[in-house]
């Protein structure tokens, strides 16, 4: 169906790609796996037409040769590309979505367009209303809805970045239910994904990629997760949790019957030296909780207490002065600033320590950046790099230094690891764990069940804004968490 030869691209001062030949084949689902910056998303834009590769290489459709692609000329040859990051038209209804740039005449038909989508629905079990404005929709079925316009469209390669980063368990299944009928169609899934179960439950090959390098293809089946993970990072690494034996301390922040950004009547403590995992379905109100903590969202009702004193958290800047941060689920619309540099973003939430006499230090402003590029290993030529130049990886360590460089005590992460290869996310838990040895607080919201269950020290689960219940460490298990979280 397709195949890459000789492909190369360079940036000033970077190989995003050296010389990548790869084979896709009908029907089949291949994983293409590597750390964050080995260039994945890279390759995904060369093949969609998004950007053009260095001169040499060539990538070719069945039997039709290019050396570039265009977006449009992408489409042409059947390839649809759903990116981790949603691109759809969010006042526009849903039906509008999946058929937008198609030319059926000169009568436009809302009615049509609804009929259209509704036949498809029913084909592949989308629970979705075609009138519906796509901006009232979840982010997972957002997703639904790319997927859909992919389908529409009779793609023949359909390439996934990280699908099931904003999806629940049960929308996890219906999405490799869809994978499984493409896949009966003959259509050709590239699948990108950091959560190895997926990788070895839904693909039968895999290419690795690293450090902009073509490493090796493999059957699925002749592999294993430890050999994936040397191949990716180029040294062994244990992929278990890290062990923590923090004695937890005195309760530092305590919410007390919190109420309003749809949730209600949320209580809980907080102790020193603590990771408290809040766990729930997409829509179950984590996030939400997490907001109205951080000064994001103002609530209806309740309290929040820290080190045993009331405060009134107005705003994000409240928040942080009290010695409350937060690093958030969407990291390029509420983490950090795109188009300015790492120095800056890591220096956002710092400027106190950095002015005087109203003049922010150009020397102390460097020294941090670098301080927190060396310890978090934030690959960056330079920290007057912009933002949107690095990998998500990177972006989301980034958030982390601007969270950090306020050293506040309690650290709410909104699913840390989401989009994050294996070897960071080892940073990351690693970090978690220093944080909290050095009398931090921690409060982590994931979708990841492994990475709850491993990390947290107790777990609060939520349900449709309220409580479901609190899990201790001896009855943790996905089955109790999952019972809670659907309301049983």
């Amino acid at each position: 169906m397709l195949k890459l030869e000789h492909i190369t691209k360079t940036y000033p001062g970077v190989t995003a790609l050296n010389d990548v030949s790869l084979t896709f084949e009908q029907g089949e689902i291949h994983a293409i796996l590597g750390e964050n910056g080995a260039g994945k998303s890279t390759l995904i834009k060369i093949i969609a037409g998004a950007i053009n590769p260095d001169p040499g290489g060539k990538i070719i459709f069945d039997d039709k040769i290019y050396t570039q692609m265009t977006p449009a000329l992408s489409a042409q040859n059947g390839v649809a590309v759903i990116y981790q990051d949603i691109n759809l038209v969010t006042p526009m209804t849903v039906a509008e979505n999946i058929y937008i740039g198609r030319n059926f005449g000169h009568i436009y038909s809302k009615r049509r367009l609804n009929k259209m989508a509704r036949e498809l629905f029913e084909e592949f079990g989308f629970n979705l209303d075609p009138a519906s404005p796509v901006e009232r929709l979840s982010p997972a079925n957002q997703q639904m809805v790319e997927i859909a316009r992919a389908i529409s469209n009779n793609a023949r390669i359909m390439i996934m970045d990280e699908p099931t980063a904003p999806l629940a368990v049960n929308e996890v299944e219906m999405l490799f239910d869809i994978i499984a009928k493409l896949k009966d169609r003959g259509v050709t899934v590239i699948y990108i994904s950091h959560r190895m179960e997926e990788v070895f439950r839904i693909t039968e090959r895999i290419s690795v990629l690293r450090d902009g390098q073509f490493v090796q293809s493999l059957n699925t089946k002749d592999t294993n997760r430890q050999e994936l993970v040397k191949l990716m990072v180029g040294r062994e690494l244990n992929e278990s949790f890290p062990v923590r034996k923090t004695p937890v301390g005195d309760v530092v922040l305590e919410a007390r019957d919190l109420t309003g950004n749809s949730v209600e009547h949320i209580s809980f403590q907080l102790r020193r030296g603590e990771i408290l995992g809040f766990a729930g379905l997409v829509g179950s109100g984590r996030s939400e909780t997490m907001e109205l903590i951080a000064g994001a969202k103002k609530p209806d009702s309740g309290e929040i207490w820290v080190n045993g004193k009331k405060i009134n958290v107005t705003s994000p800047a409240v928040a942080i002065a009290h010695g409350i941060g937060l690093i958030p689920e969407d990291r390029k619309e509420q983490g950090c600033i795109l188009f300015n540099t790492v120095k800056f973003n890591t220096s956002l939430s710092a400027m106190r320590k950095l002015t005087k006499c109203g003049f922010i230090s150009g020397r102390k402003n460097t020294a941090m950046a670098e301080k927190y590029r060396e310890d978090l290993r934030i690959k960056v030529p330079s920290v007057n790099q912009m933002v949107v130049n690095l990998s998500g990886g990177n972006q989301q360590k980034v958030v982390l230094a601007k969270t950090l460089a306020a050293d506040p005590d309690v650290i709410i992460f909104d699913e840390p690891t989401k989009g994050i290869d294996v070897g960071a996310k080892q940073e990351i838990y690693n970090l978690m764990n220093e944080l909290v040895a050095q009398g931090k607080a921690i409060i982590m919201v994931s979708s990841d069940m492994e990475e709850i269950l491993g990390m947290s020290d107790r777990i609060i689960v939520l349900c449709e804004g309220l409580m479901a219940g609190e899990l201790p460490r001896e009855r943790f298990s996905q089955e109790n968490v999952l019972h809670m979280a659907s309301g049983l």
